[in-house]
């Protein structure tokens, strides 16, 4: 009996011991990720990937996203990032291009490889390596990509960066409108005749302000993104209503902001 307490004893100094030795664990550091605050386009297909650094819908037929939605916010953002482009590791080898099929794509059309979702936007999320992956990434003209493309993108971050913004919400894609032919070493793979992005700040496009812009394919490299504002209806139509944009908004004030012009780049992207 004497040796069963000692031993009992023994055993309950003992586990005393390794629970005070045990280090703690840290907090969860799971990181809660809100591409789409007012949730992400409804339609498309049922390939859907949500990543810290964007939500991406992708079509198996054109072998590019139907939408990529996205929030820069200043800890969002790294310049010099390198381009090191793969295919998408998540989605079936037959639904999305893997590098080979970009070949001669420059030289022959004047293409760029350009990311649906921004790298330098983006660059500072744990996984923007995944930037670079093809299902993130169009055919756009050089002149597009490098001109008025570009300077929207350089607004976005800049409102990302004022003191009174937290985050730029946007959801971008490509519009399929007439044919451009295909890639050379993949003819199946169709240029977009055009892009769509929409874009807000604040709690949500009713209550913070927003703007729509289509873009098409060939426009010259001088133009200025402000000619081409649009309503955010107008770019559903122009997917056949393939996707509805902002789904978690009550239905009236859907219908009511997304017929309307917004002001966000009139108020605070320098449009006139």
């Amino acid at each position: 009996m004497f040796r069963f307490r000692c031993s009992s004893i023994l055993v309950l100094f003992s586990m005393l011991f390794l629970a005070a030795c045990t280090p703690k664990q840290p907090p969860s550091t799971r990181v809660i990720i809100d591409n789409c605050l007012v949730g992400c386009p409804l339609g498309g297909s049922n390939q859907t990937l949500t990543r810290e650094a964007y939500s991406l819908n992708n079509n198996g037929n054109t072998y590019f996203a139907n939408w990529v939605a996205y929030k820069i916010t200043k800890t969002s953002q790294a310049s010099n990032r390198p381009r090191n482009w793969k295919q998408d590791p998540a989605l079936p080898a037959t639904d999305t291009l893997a590098p080979a099929a970009w070949t001669g794509a420059n030289a022959a059309l004047a293409i760029d490889r350009g990311h649906q979702a921004p790298l330098v936007a983006l660059g500072g999320t744990v996984d923007w390596e995944s930037l670079n992956y093809l299902s993130n990434i169009t055919p756009q003209k050089s002149a597009l990509n490098q001109g008025a493309w570009a300077r929207l993108e350089d607004k976005e971050r800049q409102l990302a960066n004022r003191e009174d913004i937290s985050a730029v919400y946007t959801v971008t894609g490509p519009l399929f409108e007439r044919d451009l032919g295909g890639l050379p070493a993949m003819p199946n793979a169709r240029l977009p005749s055009g892009y769509w992005k929409v874009i807000f700040i604040g709690a949500g496009p009713d209550s913070g302000k927003y703007s729509a812009f289509i873009m098409d394919q060939n426009l010259p490299r001088s133009a200025n993104f402000c000619d081409y504002q649009v309503t955010v209806d107008s770019i559903e139509r122009k997917t056949n209503y393939f996707l509805r944009i902002w789904p978690a908004l009550p239905t009236e004030i859907s219908r009511r902001i997304k017929s309307q012009p917004g002001t966000l780049a009139k108020d605070e992207m320098g449009c006139r």
